[in-house]
């Protein structure tokens, strides 16, 4: 089982790359994200690979970081993700937006990928939910939404949470940015949360993130 690979960048094409290791080539499968992330052909790489073996064939899956090669992992144990699916998604969504998206259950974060519909979208959102809860996020390190309320505040302010949220997207906001903004606000608001200045706080914390 190959679990990583350094050595020469040789080419690269559409979802793939090849790679150079002592005069060895091996051709690893890439999301357009990780594609976009190496150097310059000749250069010095290094891939953490998942390794498929089927009856007909051995494929490799390259990715640049260990936070990618283990969201492709979580991804493809959801029925209909397999390893095309969740390299587009991989290749539209960072993995940490795979999993903000995930915890906020924005489904239209999904929309636009080939290969997730709908009903997808909502399996991928309920089945990795919990999975997800403490994958390491890299670009928004905030937690869960229930669990910073209960954490925070008692049963109903949960509630609050969703309340807001869905002001903030019927204002216009994103569902992942409002929630990632709700978010933060429960953490500053803390026990005496309130839905007037939950809701206040987190606008307070869209325009700051605007600007």
């Amino acid at each position: 089982m190959i679990a990583k690979l350094r050595g020469l960048l040789d080419s690269t094409g559409d979802g793939w790359a090849i790679l150079d290791v002592n005069g060895v080539g091996y051709m690893l499968f890439c999301g357009a994200r990780t594609l976009a992330s190496l150097p310059a052909r000749g250069e010095v790489v290094e891939f953490n690979v998942e390794t498929h073996v089927r009856e007909d064939h051995i494929h490799l899956y390259g990715f640049t970081t260990d936070a990618d090669r283990e969201m492709f992992r979580i991804l493809t144990t959801v029925q209909g993700v397999g390893a095309k699916v969740g390299l587009a998604i991989l290749s539209a969504l960072s993995s940490s937006q795979v999993t903000q998206a995930i915890v906020a259950a924005d489904i239209s974060a999904f929309k636009k990928i080939g290969g997730v519909g709908p009903k997808l979208a909502s399996r991928l959102i309920t089945e990795l939910k919990d999975k997800l809860s403490s994958f390491p996020l890299t670009e928004y390190q905030i937690d869960s939404a229930v669990p910073v309320a209960a954490k925070k505040v008692d049963a109903p302010a949960a509630n609050i949470v969703e309340e807001a949220v869905s002001a903030l997207v019927n204002l216009g906001y994103g569902r992942t940015a409002a929630f990632s903004s709700v978010t933060r606000a429960v953490q500053n608001e803390g026990e005496m949360v309130t839905l007037p200045s939950l809701i206040k706080e987190s606008l307070r914390e869209l325009g700051s993130a605007d600007g």
